[in-house]
């Protein structure tokens, strides 16, 4: 089975090698081991990324929601809660230094002015 290529208006069919390794998705990888690794470990860093990301969602949601409630002990609760998250989002490069910042900073005035 061959992958149709053009080529200037030139229709050609190309073999596929049969060492071609393929992803879960069934996209094309690279050929050279070190390559196939890097791929794997890219994949592992998103996953873990997404992960974080979407906790340090929830934690800002619930300091939010606590907030828009009223709720102004349950809010500074989490928001002490939150912060370690925030930062450490920072830390590790999962969002910029100034953006954690300003999610602290507005969060803690909103907190402020109950």
């Amino acid at each position: 089975m061959g992958i149709l290529l053009t080529f200037y208006g030139e229709k050609r069919i190309v073999r596929r090698p049969k060492t071609q390794s393929l992803d879960l998705k069934g996209q094309i990888l690279a050929n050279i081991a070190s390559a196939r690794k890097r791929a794997r470990t890219a994949e592992k860093s998103r996953q873990r990324n997404v992960a974080m990301r979407s906790k340090l969602r929830t934690f800002i949601k619930s300091v939010v929601k606590a907030i828009d409630a009223g709720n102004k002990e349950e809010a500074q609760q989490l928001y002490t809660a939150s912060v370690p998250v925030i930062d450490s989002s920072a830390r590790k490069g999962i969002i910029h230094t100034n953006k954690a910042a300003r999610h602290k900073q507005r969060l803690n005035s909103r907190i402020r002015a109950m």
